[in-house]
């Protein structure tokens, strides 16, 4: 039996992939709403492939990912989202994703998916596909990261940068935080320069890993 775990903190989603996969008989899928209960749940248990949503507001996709790699270096994880991957394309790489599913994808094509990911294959929808990033090749040795010393971050930044944990686009940010959308942008172009990034889940997690956002 084919164990599958899902990660992803819309309900609705999360069972309606559920019901899907379970028609097969040689699948069984268990679900988990909430990111921080799973590495709790593998300690008693195993699974075959991941789906895991990329945003989720208490631990993102690719932070449970790597924690999950971390455990189980040769685990099969699939990025299943609904948002665009181009922005942190090149991050998911560099954490060995084994694959990414659209949640527009029909039942055959998660099936699919996940057939090809236990054969070590990708299968890429095109509209995913269209958004990759050309890598390139580095002319000369990268730079060591500068490290973030004296760096602080105002209020402002660290709400907008709460807001991006939880997934939400920059429109629905700036409706939330009662600014413009032209202010949000504003602001986060001084977040990426002090923080050295160029994409806002870049931001995020550098700013976790340096203690920049105050703990809830």
């Amino acid at each position: 039996m084919i164990e599958v775990l899902i990660v992803d903190d819309h309900p609705s989603v999360s069972e309606g992939t559920k019901v899907i996969i379970n028609q097969q008989k040689d699948m069984n899928v268990t679900v988990l709403t909430n990111s921080l209960e799973v590495m709790e749940h593998l300690e008693q248990t195993t699974y075959h492939v991941y789906l895991i949503d990329l945003y989720m507001p208490e631990l993102n996709g690719l932070e449970l990912m790597k924690m999950i790699r971390e455990k189980d270096p040769e685990s099969i994880i699939l990025i299943y989202t609904g948002f665009d991957i181009d922005i942190h394309y090149n991050l998911l790489m560099e954490a060995k994703v084994s694959g990414f599913l659209s949640k527009t994808a029909t039942g055959d094509q998660i099936i699919t998916a996940i057939r090809c990911a236990l054969r070590e294959e990708v299968v890429l929808p095109l509209c995913l596909l269209r958004q990759l990033k050309r890598i390139e090749v580095p002319t000369c040795a990268p730079e060591e990261e500068t490290p973030l010393v004296n760096i602080r971050l105002t209020e402002k930044e660290q709400a907008i940068l709460r807001e991006i944990e939880k997934g939400y686009t920059n429109k629905i940010i700036a409706r939330n935080l009662i600014m413009s959308q032209r202010t949000v942008e504003h602001q986060l172009t001084k977040i990426f320069s002090k923080l050295g990034v160029e994409s806002r889940m870049e931001a995020v997690l550098k700013a976790q890993e340096h203690q920049l956002l105050p703990m809830d």
